[in-house]
C-alpha cells in the first residue's frame, strides 16, 4: 500500500469518522471512531498517577534536522504516538492519527488548552518513512497545528526508543524470509506531562478523543508539585489501598488515591524478622544453602520492586503482591499480568510465606528459590521469554553492578536471582497480633469478648482448626494440605450467565450479553487445582489451605477471589461448601447463627500482626527500578 493511498484512506476516516472508505476492507471499528457510550467524570475530579519517566532519544524532524524527544517535549503536555505511514490496519496507526487529528481540531476552539499541548507522531519504519515522507504525511492532517511528525536516522536509533516505551514492533516476513513491508505492533499512545512523566497509556480499546481531552484537562487542572499538599499518612492510609475505589459504584465518586511519593516510608530491620520472628510464629525454616544475610535481603527487596524484570519493563512482583494490600491484591479477584493479560487465580499473600512447604494455590513448588521463576517466565504474568533473558538483562543494568557479588560472591544467575528474592520474602513474617498476645502472651485483655467466643467456635463447633491449625507454642493457621471445598467445582461446572453486569465508569453499569463478551475476551481457562499436577482424578479442585494470619488485609478470598468479605467466607462454610464427588469430608454444614458468624469474623480480624505497618513502610522505602534506565536486551 503506497503512502498517498494511506493518507487518503485516513483522511476519509477523519471526514466521516464513523464509516470506512470503500477502499478499506470491512472491519469492526475501534471505539475511538464512535461516540463514547458513557459519561466521563468531570476533569480534575480524578487523578492520573505517574507511570514512570518518558525516555529521551534522537530523532529527525521533517526538515531532516536531528533533535531529541525531550527537547521537543519542552514544557508542554504531549501526546506521543508511534506509527508507520503505510499501515493499512484501520484500528492501528490510522486510529491513532484520526484520534489526534480530532483532538487537534477540537482544541483549536479552546486556545487556553491547545497552547499547552503538543502532538508528536514518530515513525518506527525509518527505512521508508524519511523526513520527506513524514512531511508529506503530516501535511494531510496538521497544517498550522503544534503537531510534529518525526522519524529516525536508522533502525538502530529507533530501537532503544521503542524499547524504552515498551512499544513492541516486529517485521512481517513471508515463507521465504522476505520482509513484506508491514509490521505487527501494539497500538499505544502516551500522555506525558510537563515534567516528562508518563501519565496514561492508551491502547485500541481506550483510545478515544473524548477520554484524551478529559485527561488533558485533568492534568492542566493539577497544582504544581510545590503547591500540592501532602496527604497525611497515618496507619489507615498506609495500610489501605493506594487506589481507594470504595464508593466507585456511585456516579459522584471522587478518587482518594494516595501517591507513593506521599506515603510515609522508613527502613525496617527485616533481618530481625528472619532471625527472631514475632510472637506466635516458630523459628523461620531457612535452607542451609541459602542462609539469610543483610546483603541478600537488600538485593531481593530491590528485585521484588523492579519492573525491569518483566518483558516490557512495566511489571514487578510488587504489582501483584502489593505491600499495602496485604502483599496480595485487594482490587482484583484474579491477578492481571503484563499488558493486562489475565491470570486465572487470586494473588496469594506473601506474609509468612517462609513457613510454607507447598507454594502456589495448587502446591506445585516447594522452595521459594524455585517458585520465583514461575511468575517471571509466565507469559501472562511477567512475560520473560527465558531464564537467560532475565539473567542477561539484570547483568546489564548498571545499578546492579556489584550487588550480586556482594551477596553471593558471584554475578546474577538463575540460582542467585532466586536466592535473593527468596531471602527477602523469608523476612515478611508478621504476627504478635491481638490473638497472639492473648493466647501466647497470656494477656487477658488483648482480645475482646466477641473474638474469644470466635476462638471457642474456631476450635470447637465450627471446626476451623482442623485445617487452620494452632499448635501449643505457635500458630501458622494452615495444615499445608490440599482440600476440595467446592469453589473450583462451581467455577468449572456451573453454566455461565446469559448476561453479565459490567461497570464501565463510576455510576455506570452496563448489562452485556455473554456472547458479546466472549467475542472480545480470551476464553477463561479451566482450573482443576492439584489434579493438574498429579493427574489423579481424586485431586480435582483441591487447593492449598491458606494461612489466616493477616486475613483481614488480603480480600478477596479463595483461590479465585470469588468471595469478597470474611462474612461471605464463613457463610460459605456454614452452608457446607459446594457438594461434589470429591468434596473434602471435613466440609459440612456448621449451623452457625448470626452472632456466631460475627464472632468468627472478630477472631479473624484479630490476627493482623503488629509489625505490618513496619513491613509496609519498609516496602515504600525500597528502591524502584528507574524506567529511564531501560535498555534493549535480547
Amino acid at each position: 500500500m503506497n503512502h498517498r493511498y494511506f493518507a487518503l484512506s485516513v483522511f476519509c476516516l477523519l471526514v466521516q469518522f464513523g464509516s470506512v472508505c470503500a477502499a478499506q476492507p470491512e472491519k469492526s471499528l475501534a471505539p475511538g471512531y464512535k461516540p463514547l457510550p458513557f459519561k466521563l467524570p468531570q476533569p480534575g475530579t480524578y487523578a492520573l498517577p505517574g507511570l514512570g519517566q518518558a525516555s529521551d532519544g534522537k530523532v529527525l524532524d521533517t526538515s531532516g534536522s536531528t533533535t531529541t524527544l525531550h527537547k521537543l517535549y519542552g514544557d508542554k503536555l504531549v501526546l506521543l504516538s508511534f506509527i508507520y505511514s503505510t499501515c493499512s490496519d484501520v484500528n492501528g496507526c490510522p486510529l491513532a492519527t484520526a484520534v489526534l487529528h480530532k483532538i487537534q481540531r477540537r482544541l483549536a476552539r479552546e486556545p487556553q488548552i491547545s497552547e499547552h499541548l503538543r502532538l508528536i507522531t514518530l515513525s518506527f519504519n525509518p527505512l521508508y518513512d524519511s523526513p520527506e515522507v513524514m512531511a508529506q504525511y503530516g501535511n494531510a492532517f496538521a497544517k498550522g497545528a503544534d503537531w510534529h511528525f518525526l522519524t529516525a536516522a536508522s533502525e538502530q536509533e529507533i530501537e532503544p526508543i521503542l524499547t524504552a516505551y515498551g512499544q513492541s514492533v516486529q517485521k512481517d516476513y513471508d515463507a521465504d524470509g522476505k520482509f513484506l513491508g508491514t509490521f505487527s505492533h501494539v497500538l499505544r499512545v502516551f500522555l506525558i506531562d510537563r515534567d516528562k512523566q508518563i501519565r496514561n497509556i492508551y491502547t485500541v480499546s481506550f483510545l478515544h478523543p473524548d477520554t484524551l481531552v478529559n485527561d488533558i484537562k485533568t492534568l492542566l487542572a493539577e497544582k504544581p508539585a510545590a503547591e500540592s499538599q501532602a496527604i497525611p499518612t497515618g496507619g489507615v492510609a498506609l495500610l489501605g489501598s493506594g487506589d481507594n475505589k470504595s464508593g466507585y459504584e456511585a456516579g459522584d465518586f471522587v478518587t482518594r488515591s494516595i501517591a507513593l511519593t506521599e506515603r510515609s516510608s522508613r527502613r525496617t530491620n527485616l533481618m530481625a524478622y528472619g532471625r527472631r520472628p514475632p510472637l506466635g510464629l516458630p523459628p523461620v525454616p531457612t535452607p542451609s544453602d541459602n542462609p539469610l544475610t543483610p546483603a541478600k535481603i537488600e538485593l531481593g527487596r530491590k528485585l521484588f520492586f523492579d519492573r525491569r524484570l518483566s518483558l516490557n519493563n512495566t511489571f514487578s512482583c510488587a504489582m501483584c503482591h502489593i505491600p499495602e494490600q496485604g502483599f496480595s491484591s485487594n482490587e482484583l479477584s484474579t491477578a492481571v499480568g503484563i499488558e493486562g493479560r489475565t491470570v486465572r487465580r487470586n494473588s496469594p499473600t506473601l506474609y509468612n510465606v517462609a513457613y510454607l512447604g507447598r507454594l502456589f494455590h495448587d502446591g506445585r513448588e516447594n522452595r521459594l528459590e524455585q517458585q520465583v521463576w514461575g511468575p517471571l517466565l509466565a507469559s501472562n504474568e511477567m512475560g520473560a521469554p527465558s531464564v537467560g533473558y532475565v539473567v542477561d538483562k539484570i547483568g546489564g543494568l548498571p545499578d546492579y553492578a556489584g550487588l550480586f557479588e556482594k551477596a553471593f560472591k558471584r554475578g546474577p544467575t538463575m540460582e542467585t536471582i532466586g536466592m535473593a528474592l527468596a531471602s527477602y520474602q523469608r523476612t515478611l513474617n508478621s504476627a504478635d497480633s491481638p490473638f497472639d498476645r492473648w493466647h501466647y502472651g497470656r494477656n487477658k485483655d488483648a482480645l475482646p469478648p466477641e473474638a474469644r467466643l470466635g476462638f471457642e467456635l474456631f476450635t470447637g463447633k465450627a471446626g476451623c482448626a482442623q485445617c487452620h491449625t494452632i499448635a501449643a507454642d505457635h500458630a501458622l493457621f494452615t495444615d499445608q494440605r490440599m482440600h476440595n471445598t467446592g469453589i473450583g467445582f462451581r467455577a468449572a461446572m456451573t453454566e455461565a450467565k446469559v448476561k453479565q453486569e459490567i461497570q464501565a465508569a463510576p455510576g455506570v453499569t452496563l448489562e452485556v450479553d455473554a456472547e458479546i463478551l466472549a467475542a472480545v475476551s480470551e476464553v477463561k481457562p479451566n482450573d482443576l487445582g492439584l489434579y493438574e499436577i498429579t493427574q489423579d482424578p481424586g485431586d480435582r479442585w483441591k487447593y492449598r489451605t491458606p494461612s489466616l494470619r493477616n486475613i483481614a488485609l488480603t480480600a478477596p478470598y479463595m483461590h479465585d477471589g470469588s468471595l469478597s468479605t470474611l462474612e461471605e467466607v464463613i457463610e460459605f462454610y456454614n452452608r457446607g461448601g459446594i457438594p461434589n464427588e470429591n468434596l473434602d469430608p471435613l466440609i459440612k454444614p456448621l449451623n452457625l447463627n448470626k452472632t456466631e458468624v460475627r464472632a468468627l469474623v472478630a477472631l479473624l480480624e484479630s490476627l493482623t500482626g503488629s509489625n505490618v505497618p513496619d513491613i509496609v513502610s519498609d516496602a515504600f522505602a525500597a528502591p524502584v527500578g528507574n524506567p529511564s534506565d531501560r535498555q534493549a536486551h535480547r
